[in-house]
């Protein structure tokens, strides 16, 4: 029986107790001001990466070895700050391993909709995951090629999966 890599919360306890993992010293080599936190739990890494940089994080692990774009979401945490959270998990076939690089979003001003770099122009596959997001949470990609609702209809007011969004939608 194989035991468990330990638990490593935090950005310091990540890089320091992982210096070889292929996606960290991509990320760190890159620019170490790029990830802001990091867990490796249960043999998993998650990065959380500054919204600004997502797009440029995605090139960099790339170039790494981290060839597929599996699937992205987001999650709302209202009431609190930031609010949106965004999961893209991405796969590299050669080290058959998995990596979550996440970023998160503020909304300050409840009328403005949150904005983040697409990553379509890394992975085109991005494409349908990220007008899911957008048409459920409001969450804008800026350079999305096609950005348009994809499951609401075109005339639908407001979005869905947001916390504050009304049970029985609006009236």
């Amino acid at each position: 029986m194989t035991s468990q890599p330990p638990t490593l919360s935090g950005k310091q306890a990540v890089v320091e107790g992982l210096p070889d993992h292929p996606a960290i010293k991509a990320l760190d080599g890159w620019n170490s001001q790029a990830i802001t936190d990091a867990r490796f739990d249960f043999g998993e890494l998650t990065l959380t990466v500054a919204p600004t940089a997502i797009r440029d994080a995605c090139v960099a692990v790339q170039k790494a070895g981290y060839n597929f774009f599996e699937d992205m979401t987001a999650v709302d945490w209202f009431p609190a700050s930031p609010r949106f959270q965004l999961s893209y998990h991405i796969l590299s076939f050669s080290r058959k391993e998995r990596i979550r690089l996440r970023a998160m979003l503020a909304q300050s001003d409840p009328a403005a909709e949150p904005t983040i770099d697409s990553i379509v122009p890394v992975w085109p596959g991005a494409n349908y995951f990220e007008r899911e997001v957008f048409d459920l949470f409001g969450i804008r990609f800026a350079g999305h090629p096609d950005l348009r609702r994809i499951l609401m209809p075109d005339d639908w007011e407001g979005y869905p999966l947001r916390k504050d969004y009304p049970v029985e939608g609006y009236r």
